[in-house]
């Protein structure tokens, strides 16, 4: 069974995600799915990408002031999936 790791922005609007699409653009890995229902139910669009790209990602939602509801890593092995919250925090940033 295949591992597979990645990124998932999530928004509390549809506005906000396309706005976050917009900003993303320019990074390498990007791709609009519906938000995971493991992260919310508010809003249906999130942004997938490469845990790489995270802290680019971190600066430009500050630079930006992008309303976002959080950035998640996801691991699924298999059937199995874990969701764990990558905290941003003012001081530090903790990726992973």
């Amino acid at each position: 069974m295949k591992n597979d790791i990645y990124a998932v922005v999530a928004f509390n609007s549809t506005h906000h995600a396309i706005r976050g699409e917009k900003l993303f653009s320019g990074l390498d890995d990007i791709m609009t799915i519906p938000t995971p229902r493991e992260i919310t139910a508010s809003c249906g669009l999130a942004i997938k990408t490469c845990l790489e790209n995270v802290p680019m990602i971190i600066d430009i939602v500050k630079a930006e002031k992008l309303n976002i509801l959080g950035i998640y890593k996801i691991e699924k092995n298999g059937t199995n999936k874990t969701v764990n919250q990558i905290m941003i925090d003012k001081e530090k940033e903790n990726v992973g």
